[in-house]
């Protein structure tokens, strides 16, 4: 991931001696959203910012992320970029459902491959919406722009806000685990599917819900979820 370089090189721009490491990171994801996180270790630290310092800070991270993207050190996960481009050959819609920013999904976007570049048929992202994840708000937002019924839908996650989400607006959730997200093993029962990897070069690893003949996760096996019940 590149957004916690990224917070930690806003920290030093605006001359906040701050560090956010890989275990406090973990902790801080609690928090859906960017100047969320950022407000929420600024009180528990006895620091509190006033808006404009936020407003400096957000768009600081912003600046750094998009720099970080545009380098290619934010990867695709094994799996995604295979599964992305089957879908799509097979006519299935896709869209991104995100608590990030506008210009953070665009730089991404543009840091992929070609061939993946018209995948998605629509996106929302956190500056739509009034509530971002756990909340139902961004997935109702894209259920009522793609015209879809939810019991068409698969969601694909990989946090506890994007969990919570998805089945807060009816969605049966396909859940990839983040490394960062070390809680989520408790919300596992919430997911109709719980796997390591969506299935690159090596196998993908069921951790909960039906067998993958496949040893990677196809249109067939989201069917196949389709026909499991909600959590």
């Amino acid at each position: 991931s590149g957004h916690r370089p990224a917070f930690n090189r806003a920290f030093r721009d605006c001359a906040l001696n701050w560090n956010w490491d890989e275990a406090l990171y973990t902790e801080l994801l609690s928090i859906p959203g960017g100047q969320q996180r950022i407000k929420f270790y600024a009180e528990r630290n006895g620091e509190p910012l006033d808006s404009a310092l936020l407003q400096r800070l957000r768009t600081a991270k912003q600046k750094h992320y998009l720099e970080l993207v545009a380098t290619g050190s934010v990867k695709l996960r094994p799996g995604v970029q295979r599964l992305l481009t089957d879908l799509n050959n097979t006519g299935v819609r896709q869209w991104i459902v995100t608590s990030s920013g506008h210009a953070s999904v665009d730089a991404l976007l543009q840091s992929l491959p070609k061939e993946l570049g018209s995948v998605f048929e629509g996106i929302v992202t956190g500056d739509q919406v009034a509530r971002h994840k756990p909340h139902p708000d961004p997935y109702l937002r894209a259920l009522e722009l793609s015209a879809v019924k939810s019991d068409g839908v698969i969601a694909l996650e990989d946090s506890t806000p994007g969990l919570q989400s998805a089945c807060a607006a009816g969605l049966r959730c396909l859940l990839t685990p983040s490394a960062w997200d070390r809680d989520l093993v408790r919300q596992h029962h919430q997911a109709v599917a719980v796997v390591d990897q969506l299935g690159g070069d090596e196998a993908s690893t069921i951790l909960r819900g039906p067998p993958c003949a496949q040893g990677r996760i196809t249109l067939e096996y989201l069917q196949l979820l389709l026909a499991e019940p909600l959590r």
